[in-house]
Parts: C-alpha cells; structure tokens; sequence
C-alpha cells in the first residue's frame, strides 16, 4: 500500500494506490493523521483511484478520519471508488458521513464552493 499527500488550501488529498487491508491500514491511518496535524488542514479527501482490494478496513479508515475532521469542523469525501468500493461504502452507510466523487478534482471544487 503507499499514499501520497497534496495539500490545496485548507484540504489534505490522500491519494492511496495498492491493497487497502488490515495488514495496511495503522500504517496509512498514522501517516494521514500526522499529515494532517502537521499541515493543520480541515477537509480531507480520500482518493481510492489506485486502490486495487480494499476489506471493512477502508470503512474504518473512513470513519476515522471522519472523526478526525468533525473535530476539527472540517468535511471528509471519498473519490475515485471503483463500483465494489461504491456498493462496499453504500451498504456501510459512510455516505451519510462522506460525499463521493468520480475524482478528486470534483471532490475539491465542491469542497471549495461549500467554504464560500
């Protein structure tokens, strides 16, 4: 699993690329968390464009971060799923917490447009 970080404004972009489990996920979670304390961003958005498997572990990772910028008064959104993630993330009713987006582009525009 790797990830790589974009920061635009006040929202930390995750791109993650690769096996998205339990074997993988305290690793990713701590490497986001201390991105976005270092950076002190408020949004996050989760690219999952890369991510060829991904188990429960992607919702806990979701839910998580959600947390993390409720805390903050920050927004969470996922982009990038493929229709297994959608249906995955659907029936664990993370859309009631997270927007989904076809791309990070889009995700970041309408987070943009919403801190208007």
């Amino acid at each position: 699993m790797e990830i790589a970080f974009e920061m635009t404004d006040d929202i930390l972009i995750s791109v993650l690329s690769g096996e998205l489990d339990h074997h993988s996920l305290k690793e990713i979670r701590d490497s986001i968390d201390l991105t976005y304390d270092t950076f002190q961003a408020k949004h996050i958005i989760l690219c999952f464009e890369g991510v060829t498997f991904m188990d429960s572990s992607g919702v806990g990772l979701i839910m998580g971060r959600y947390n993390k910028v409720r805390e903050a008064g920050g927004k969470i959104a996922v982009a990038g799923c493929n229709e297994y993630m959608i249906r995955i993330l659907d029936m664990a009713g993370i859309y009631t917490i997270a927007q989904c987006f076809a791309t990070k582009e889009e995700a970041v525009a309408c987070m943009r447009k919403e801190g208007e």
